[in-house]
């Protein structure tokens, strides 16, 4: 009993000295200088990062980027966000999911997934969403898919071409069944919009995964990949241990699935506005396929 009595009083001295100590810390915030680039493992300043869209300077590894810096890059003056004012919705009471988007908010400022803009791309006004990897992993869940839904509606009055950047890991798991019917939702607006001779263009960028993947980036008039871009339903891990062989290098990614037919070409980051203005561009002069009658 001695030694055990000697043991707590040793530590009721510690967790004394400690406590105090931990309190009277100071606390600095002190902005991150540098980035470590998770394929070559380089830092890069932040502010160069920034500057090349992030992508890493030394081994071209393009990193996740905001939709907001998106919207600066490609447009050239002001542009206007745009908000359908979709409810945010929890629709089988999913355990601590409204904590979950709280945490979420705060954390990235975000209020959910998407951010869509309006602007032009040279001279040719056009509607612009982006899917936020930040909030959630860019997952499909209800209010994600009302606005996309909205977008395309609005586009259709507007007579306005559509991209779509999709970052995401498929649907969102806490809205069950109503998230997966997002993948219907979304393919049926963008069959309409298609109807009126409307261009849809959609950006893959990584990882565009599971349920976005199958619906409505897949679905683009065009079809375009970032470099190095994982895409595809279940993810490479998943599928090896399912049929319990080693799957070959390259598999998902955006170069083989341009090699296959499904992507129509990949473009870097930093070339992507004039690429997108040249598309545009084109279409414009062409005209629509076909009008809806």
């Amino acid at each position: 009993m001695g030694s055990l009595s000697k043991r707590k009083n040793l530590l009721d001295i510690v967790r004394k000295v400690r406590i105090p100590h931990s309190k009277n810390k100071i606390s600095k915030d002190i902005p991150d200088l540098f980035k470590a680039c998770k394929k070559c493992k380089k830092a890069v300043e932040i502010e160069k990062l920034k500057e090349n869209l992030y992508v890493c300077p030394n081994c071209g590894e393009h990193m996740k980027i905001r939709g907001i810096e998106r919207f600066n890059y490609l447009f050239e003056d002001d542009y206007t966000n745009l908000n359908f004012n979709s409810k945010i919705l929890d629709p089988i009471s999913f355990l601590d999911y409204n904590e979950l988007r709280d945490e979420q908010k705060k954390k990235t400022g975000l209020e959910e997934a998407i951010s869509i803009a309006k602007g032009k791309i040279g001279d040719i006004e056009t509607v612009v969403a982006v899917l936020e990897q930040d909030y959630l992993m860019g997952s499909l869940g209800t209010y994600v898919g009302e606005e996309i839904t909205s977008m395309f509606e609005y586009a259709i009055e507007e007579k306005l071409p559509v991209i779509i950047f999709s970052s995401s890991g498929g649907a969102r798991m806490q809205e069950g069944i109503f998230s997966l019917m997002q993948m219907a939702k979304t393919a049926a607006v963008i069959n309409e919009f298609s109807k009126h001779g409307l261009l849809y263009i959609s950006i893959l960028t990584h990882p565009t995964m599971g349920g976005v993947s199958a619906s409505f980036a897949g679905l683009g008039d065009i079809i375009i990949g970032e470099p190095k871009a994982l895409i595809g339903f279940a993810g490479p891990r998943v599928i090896e241990q399912t049929v319990r062989q080693k799957l070959p290098e390259g598999f998902q990614r955006a170069e083989k699935l341009e090699e296959c037919g499904f992507i129509d070409f990949i473009c870097s980051r930093n070339k992507q506005r004039e690429e997108l203005y040249k598309i545009l561009k084109l279409h414009q002069k062409t005209g629509a396929r076909y009008e809806c009658i």
